[in-house]
């Protein structure tokens, strides 16, 4: 197909925005070539996205998609209003085969023009991150400015961060190379060799409901760079912002002259549930997954033909030893337990904190009063309900709120949950987090703090010591997993002690945040999200490990 994007415009426009990824993948230093603030976008933007995504309800979203055949959507903002789009159902069994004839031309386009493809479509999606923020927020919950960072710029630094690391890894075989090995008096043995970077096969990634671009980025810029086709399997709840996101690419695809159905869209009708099926077969050689730790067990069980990517839960905590700035812990702390009513795998959910309490700036405070301090700092932030509203955002489904209100149940209440009304949006579930008090010495194997519970819930613990605290972290990390770790302390011995079981169990830890940076964000080109090396995660967004093995090298030798 003719190509109206060439690579040598494409590497006019992206090439310096590739180098300067590239060098910030070594560095870990900050950056970002995608703004986050609002009005970076042109002072109609934030009306035009508005109207874009308004335009877009009670819609159907053609893709042209191979082997459609019907149509399926039934999105309801946790915001209240039901969306009304409509997007392709489809036969695997026609769309499978279509994406595979585009593989070789896209292969052997070669590591640099698949990654300034990518980049385009990057490119091309943040130009329209109001619209992208407006879908992100009416299905995740997400506040709306959470849903235009996390889900605008946040995301697509994450997915240009795997761009990256594809083009690095795939690169560091020469293309191409000549082998003379001496034969003393004799004529040398002489071979020309080619290396290519082969892709894997079709890639399913398998969305979210809470994060469903900056969760589903990684995975599917990491597979399109490595030469993989894209199957997009959003969460039946948040379809419109990876529908959106599938549409950009096949339009950038086509344009480019490769095959749109290198990336096509999966949407299931209600209680199909697809995932499983898709997942086994054969077609399928990559699997990218953020969700239950049930069926991300599943998926790496069964789904044996593919290397299986997962995110899944874990229980994050944070251990209180001292502090040098006790106002500032608890207002950093207020935060991390608040911010989109905790429903992100970073939230701390046990806080451990020594019974005879902890040394602080303002005097020693026993563990009744950090924890009352605590839940008055959350208190406190969220007494506003304006304010309350633009840092909780919605609860994302029925199960979060089950939960909430069962911890009520669990202990002694240090901070109540209450009601929040939005007055934009009336039909909006808000919330505030709920604070348990509980203790390690009663040795519970089935205690609340021993598994996830996801949303704006929190234990504090009490334990005997430093030192106690310590041994339940590592057990919990050991058997439950964590995303992050966070700890406070004044004691150089303890941050040790603390550090070894980060590194022991390959926990990212956080130490001492008391200002603007909070355990539960992460940072893209500097931070790695999860470690891959503990039950959270098999994987970590982005290292090297998360692209290496999504190609492989091929070698073609021939006599010089």
């Amino acid at each position: 197909m003719a190509a109206e994007l060439t690579v040598p415009q494409l590497s006019d426009k992206h090439r310096p925005t590739l180098d300067q990824a590239l060098a910030t993948i070594r560095s870990r230093a900050y950056w970002s070539p995608h703004p986050e603030h609002p009005k970076a976008y042109g002072e109609n933007a934030p009306a035009d996205g508005l109207a874009a995504f308004e335009a877009l309800r009670g819609t159907r979203i053609d893709l042209g998609q191979p082997g459609t055949d019907g149509w399926t959507g039934s999105e309801v903002s946790p915001y209240g209003p039901e969306l009304g789009v409509e997007y392709p159902h489809v036969d695997p069994d026609v769309l499978l085969p279509a994406m595979r004839a585009g593989m070789g031309a896209w292969r052997d386009a070669g590591p640099e023009a698949r990654a300034l493809v990518c980049i385009e479509i990057l490119s091309r999606i943040s130009a329209r991150t109001h619209e992208f923020a407006h879908a992100v927020m009416h299905t995740s919950g997400q506040a709306f400015m959470m849903a235009f960072q996390a889900g605008g710029p946040h995301a697509q630094d994450r997915g240009l961060e795997a761009v990256a690391y594809a083009y690095e890894e795939q690169t560091r075989v020469p293309g191409q190379a000549d082998w003379s090995k001496p034969q003393g008096k004799k004529d040398p043995l002489e071979l020309g060799k080619t290396f290519t970077a082969v892709p894997r096969g079709i890639s399913l990634m398998i969305g979210c409901n809470t994060f469903p671009t900056w969760n589903g980025y990684p995975g599917i810029f990491a597979s399109l760079a490595t030469g993989n086709p894209v199957l997009v399997k959003p969460h039946p709840r948040a379809v419109l912002p990876l529908a959106l996101t599938v549409q950009v690419a096949r339009e950038v695809l086509a344009r480019a002259g490769f095959d749109p159905n290198l990336v096509a869209l999966a949407v299931e009708r209600p209680g199909e549930g697809i995932a499983k099926t898709l997942a086994l077969r054969p077609e399928i050689k990559l699997i990218d997954y953020t969700g239950s730790t049930e069926f991300g067990d599943w998926l790496e069980a069964n789904a044996r033909q593919a290397q299986v990517y997962t995110e899944k839960a874990g229980v994050n905590t944070v251990v209180l030893d001292s502090t040098d700035d006790y106002k500032g812990m608890l207002s950093n702390l207020a935060f991390s337990l608040s911010l989109y009513s905790g429903q992100m795998c970073t939230t701390p959910q046990n806080l451990l904190i020594p019974r005879e309490g902890i040394g602080t700036d303002a005097g020693h405070k026993t563990y009744d009063e950090v924890v009352s301090d605590l839940a008055r700092a959350v208190g406190g932030l969220l007494g506003d309900d304006a304010r309350a509203n633009a840092l909780l955002g919605a609860l994302v489904n029925p199960d979060v709120k089950a939960r909430l209100e069962a911890a009520a149940g669990l202990g002694e209440v240090a901070l109540a949950s209450r009601e929040v009304v939005n007055p934009e949006f009336p039909d909006a579930v808000v919330r505030t987090p709920v604070m348990v008090k509980l203790d390690s010495a009663k040795q519970d194997p089935q205690a609340p703090y021993l598994s996830e519970c996801f949303g704006p819930v929190s234990f504090a613990v009490a334990v005997d010591s430093t030192a106690d605290a310590l041994d339940l972290l590592r057990r919990t990390v050991r058997e439950k997993g964590a995303m992050t770790v966070g700890a406070y302390t004044t004691s150089a011995d303890t941050e040790r002690a603390i550090e070894e079981v980060c590194l022991e169990e390959s926990a990212q830890l956080s130490l001492n945040l008391t200002g603007g940076v909070y355990v539960n964000q992460t940072s893209a080109f500097s931070d790695f999200h999860g470690s891959g090396g503990n039950p959270a995660a098999n994987a970590a967004l982005c290292d090297g490990a998360f692209v290496s093995n999504r190609f492989r090298v091929v070698e073609v030798r021939r006599q010089a």
